[in-house]
Order: structure tokens, then sequence, then C-alpha cells
């Protein structure tokens, strides 16, 4: 009987020390629709943890702000409303200003102005300058848009000063300083509406990259598209400290290492290959694509220098040093 006792005691210690760790599915929150490149990036990201966790941790999106308006997608992961948010900068104003400064006008790292090489960049460069601006949570990797390029109706960008009085739609403060440099006036027109306020004569352009300018169906309408891009915006995707804490060592590990600068890579990846068959579509629908001169550009740095040297002013502390390091 007394071994019996034993014997049963010594089964369930050892059931005990074996019993599977408990599964853990992250909540990812989004105001992005369910086809964005992001969402789709996300949920393969969720697939490659699952394998490599053996199935004990998955993620569970809700795009489309289910859980919360877009603006309110970095504080639903602060508050615990969602263990993982993905968010664009640009809807808080002010909230990110460091982190912001990477979508400033022609500002880019040398080697390029791709997503890839941006959104590396600017992942490497977090820990050491935009963690304070996402305290709470755990920055996963930070995203740079291939920078938006203007599409007119009839306007042709070759000659700058015909931009002069034009009617373009914008998003963002940037974009407005930019337009206003440029000396065109500018009018926020809600995205999905910006083709039928071309078509309709309400706005002479509208700023996109070409893959939004083809998810909006802008082709018909325009006649004239200008690269390079003039300027980007960020996006972050961020963990919560309390969602990233209460995971095992080995589940922290299995996110560490699929996250990072190699993570925003690829995802830049994703994007630049959306912006090329978005380049495509422009192109087959017609649409002259007019590069402007380096003599062109070099005069538009020179345009938007009083936003660029402002933007940095006014943000001041190591605002300088952080475009140099991801200028450099």
């Amino acid at each position: 009987m007394k071994f019996w006792n034993s014997a049963a005691a010594l089964a369930l210690i050892t059931a005990g020390m074996t019993s599977p760790v408990a599964a853990e599915t992250l909540k990812v929150t989004t105001f992005l629709p369910p086809m964005h490149t992001f969402v789709r990036a996300i949920t393969a990201w969720g697939e490659e943890i699952s394998e490599k966790s053996g199935g004990e941790l998955t993620v569970e999106v809700f795009p489309a702000a289910q859980l919360g308006p877009p603006p309110r997608q970095f504080d639903l992961v602060r508050s615990g409303g969602a263990d993982i948010g993905i968010f664009l900068h640009g809807l808080t104003p002010g909230r990110f200003p460091m982190t912001e400064l990477a979508g400033l006008p022609l500002t880019h790292p040398s080697a390029g102005d791709d997503s890839s090489t941006m959104s590396r960049r600017l992942t490497e460069l977090a820990p050491e300058y935009l963690a304070s601006e996402h305290d709470g949570t755990r920055i996963l990797w930070l995203a740079v848009t291939p920078p938006l390029k203007v599409h007119f109706a009839d306007t042709d960008p070759s000659d700058l000063s015909n931009l002069e009085g034009k009617r373009l739609r914008y998003a963002g403060s940037t974009w407005q300083a930019i337009f206003e440099a440029l000396g065109a006036s500018p009018v926020p027109v809600p995205p999905a509406e910006s083709a039928d306020a071309m078509g309709k004569g309400v706005i002479d352009g509208a700023s996109f990259p070409f893959e939004a300018a083809k998810a909006f169906d802008l082709a018909p309408v325009s006649n004239y598209s200008m690269e390079p891009g003039l300027a980007s915006a960020t996006f972050a995707v961020v963990m919560s400290d309390a969602a990233y804490n209460r995971l095992t060592p080995e589940m922290q590990k299995i996110v560490d290492e699929t996250t990072g600068p190699d993570r925003a890579a690829w995802f830049g990846e994703m994007w630049d290959e959306g912006e090329t068959e978005g380049r495509q579509y422009m192109v087959d629908a017609g649409v002259n694509i007019v590069q402007l001169s380096d003599d062109q550009q070099a005069e538009l740095k020179k345009t938007f220098s009083g936003i660029v040297d402002g933007a940095i002013s006014g943000v001041g502390g190591d605002a300088q040093s952080f475009v140099d390091a991801y200028t450099k």
C-alpha cells in the first residue's frame, strides 16, 4: 500500500512537471481593412510563431477598427484592450513627433527610399530614439510607406509652376505644408472619395502611393503621376509590456527572434511589391509618369528645407541626431 501511494504521488508530481504549457492567443487590433498588406503580413507572422511554438502561441486579428476607432489603436494596447496593435502615427498628431520625422519630405536613408530599406532603418533606430514615444509597449517593428506620389487629372507636373493654385487632396500636416510650399491649395478628402472628387473636378489631384492609387482606382481620372514620391508615413506594430511579460521565456524568445529589423525589411518588401504593381496599373491605363530631373529634385529640397528644419526644431532634443542617423 505504501508502495502504491508513493508511486501514485510520484506519478502526480511527474504529470505536473510534464503538463503542457498553457496556450496563448495574442489579440491584434488595427484600423486597416482585412485585405490590406499589413493584415496579411501579421497573419503570416501569426502562422509562423504558431508553427515555431507547436501551436501554443497564436494570434487573432481584429481588423477594420473592430476594437476601437483608428486614433485609439495604440491606447487599446496600452490599456489591455488588445495585446498587439498596428497603427499609423499620423492619426494622433503630435504624439509621436520623433518617429514622424522619418516621413518628412525627401527624407530617407542614403541607401534608398524603398519601404524595405526605410522600414529596416527606422526599426534599427527604435531602441535608442523611439522607445519612449511608445512607452508601455515593445516595438515589434516599424514600417515606412513607399513615398506618396502626386496624381493629377490634367495638370502636367513636368513644370512645377503648373501646381500653383491647384486643389490637391492631402492627408496630414506634413502634406498640407508640402502643397502650400508648392503654391497649391491642400484639400482634405477621404481616400475612398478621391477618385470621384477628381473626376468631378472638385480637386485637381491627390497624394497616394501607387499601391493606394490602384486600390482607390485613380487611373481612370488621372492623366499624370509625378515621381519621385515626396514624403512617406510611418506605422508601428507594438505589443503591450503586460502581454509580453505573461508569455513563457520560450514564447518570448520566439517573438524576439521573429520581429525586429529583419521583419521590418520583410514587410517593406511586401509593400514595395504592391507599389510596383500599382505603378504598372497606372502605366497600363495610359497615365503619363513624369520623372522630375535631378535639378528639380534639388530645387524641391530647398523648397522643403523650411518644413524639415521647422519639424526638427519643433521636436528638439535628439531630433537632429535621429534624422542624421536615419538618413546616413
